[in-house]
């Protein structure tokens, strides 16, 4: 992963154990065939080989932002000018959720400060719908822009009640290792707190207090 500190341990190991520390690569223990794991097809794998292992697997980024078109911008893994991976979709879409915010700069000790709680909110919602996602579900993550909006959604449902999740303090991801690779890119909250974080930033703005929803059959978020 490119954002480890270049005196990161990690950094000088071979592939095979690099991969393994991620929780990329690992042994089954029934039958103690070494290989790629789940987590690592879908972080790091081709869409067409993530594809034969999740065949509902579906990545989705939306912008709407004028009328006079259906969507200004998008993203899918199928288009073939990528990789499709959950590590490429991350970073491929991620600068472009985040670009206009209207947020009035800060400086602290005279230098101003680009990176405001409600961008860090909104990095966490796109890792959240990430790692929180049943991949052998259904319609897979759609995450869309509006002109005064942000919607995420992804299938699979709450591992905890509703209001644990919104009051923060419980953390289980659906995909733990998954999460450990994010955790690492320094995207993810250990403690469960994501959800409680975006509501403050919201409320900072003075904004509408983000919505948390679930439906079911299929289930989604």
């Amino acid at each position: 992963l490119g954002t480890l500190k270049p005196q990161h341990p990690w950094l000088s190991l071979d592939n095979t154990t690099f991969l393994y520390k991620l929780g990329a690569y690992g042994k089954d223990r029934k039958s103690g065939k070494e290989g790629i794991t789940a987590a690592g097809l879908l972080m790091f794998g081709e869409e067409r080989s993530i594809v034969d292992e999740f065949p509902k697997y579906f990545l989705d980024y939306r912008e709407k932002v004028s009328d006079e078109v259906r969507w200004d911008y998008r993203v899918i893994p199928s288009d073939g000018t990528w990789s499709g991976n959950l590590f490429d979709f991350y970073f491929k879409i991620i600068n472009k959720i985040t670009d206009n915010l209207n947020i009035p700069f800060r400086t602290i000790d005279g230098i101003r400060q680009e990176d405001t709680r409600v961008h860090k909110a909104v990095r966490e919602a796109v890792a959240n719908s990430i790692i929180h996602a049943d991949y052998r579900l259904p319609r897979g993550i759609v995450i869309e822009k509006g002109k005064t909006y942000f919607k995420f959604f992804n299938p699979g449902n709450l591992r905890i009640t509703r209001e644990e999740a919104l009051k923060g303090g419980v953390s289980d991801p659906r995909n733990e290792n998954i999460f450990k690779m994010f955790n690492l890119l320094g995207v993810g909250e250990r403690a469960g707190s994501g959800l409680e974080n975006i509501h403050l930033a919201w409320r900072e703005q003075k904004w509408i207090v983000p919505d948390l929803e679930e439906s079911y059959d299929p289930d989604r978020i």
